[in-house]
């Protein structure tokens, strides 16, 4: 068991809109550009749950423990892994496992954080959306208000409904540490154009757009 003073130095949440946003693939390819400006890097997946017949490999805890060089056990632990294509608490109900709470999922956060060496950049990604069910008691809202993140990271897809998609998430967040990443934007679409300009210039959110420079993705976690 590690001790909860491990914590990384930088804790960043990813969160999502919706389920298929991105979320992993932005975490993934964060983990990726951390590491080579030089950073210590650790991911973090609460609960995951998936298809009975998804290959493990395919995981999102293995998608980022490739990215980070951890094992997927390390990035959550196995008696979180649900084999039901449901939310975690959903998943597990359907199996017959025991429930679990919010808190529950942050203390284990909390001491699973490498400690020789420490982490310079947690990274934690949520499951679903911003209010799907993580736990028996909680949202991914609830979940981020525990970990007390330094940054949350808003992962939309940027087509059309992009705006709709992210205010009402950035309602519920509530958080002034909020960055919107518009995931898969392409700077031809003016759709995807137009909307971010419309998030920024009408409702003041900082955002930026992946695929895009890995300089902009670093100063949103890292200042």
């Amino acid at each position: 068991m590690h001790d909860e003073a491990a914590r990384p130095g930088r804790l960043v949440v990813v969160v999502g809109t919706g389920t298929e946003v991105g979320k992993t693939w932005v975490t993934a390819h964060l983990a990726r550009a951390l590491r080579r400006a030089g950073h210590t890097v650790a991911a973090r997946k609460p609960a995951q749950s998936f298809g009975p017949g998804e290959d493990p490999a395919a995981t999102d805890a293995a998608i980022l423990g490739a990215a980070t060089g951890q094992r997927a056990e390390a990035v959550c632990p196995p008696e979180r892994w649900y084999p039901v294509a449901m939310a975690p608490p959903m998943a597990a109900r359907a199996l017959g496992r025991p429930g679990f709470t919010a808190a529950d999922l942050a203390a284990e956060v909390a001491v699973s954080w490498p400690v020789d060496p420490a982490a310079d950049i947690g990274l934690v990604e949520t499951a679903g959306g911003v209010r799907s069910p993580q736990a028996d008691d909680g949202d991914a809202v609830d979940l981020v208000s525990l970990l007390a993140p330094d940054v949350v990271l808003l992962v939309a897809d940027a087509g059309l409904g992009v705006i709709n998609a992210v205010r009402l998430s950035v309602d519920a967040l509530g958080d002034e540490r909020l960055v919107v990443v518009l995931n898969r934007f392409d700077p031809d679409d003016d759709v995807h154009d137009q909307s971010r300009s419309w998030l920024e210039n009408h409702h003041g959110l900082a955002t930026l757009s992946l695929p895009g420079t890995e300089t902009a993705l670093l100063r949103a976690v890292l200042v």
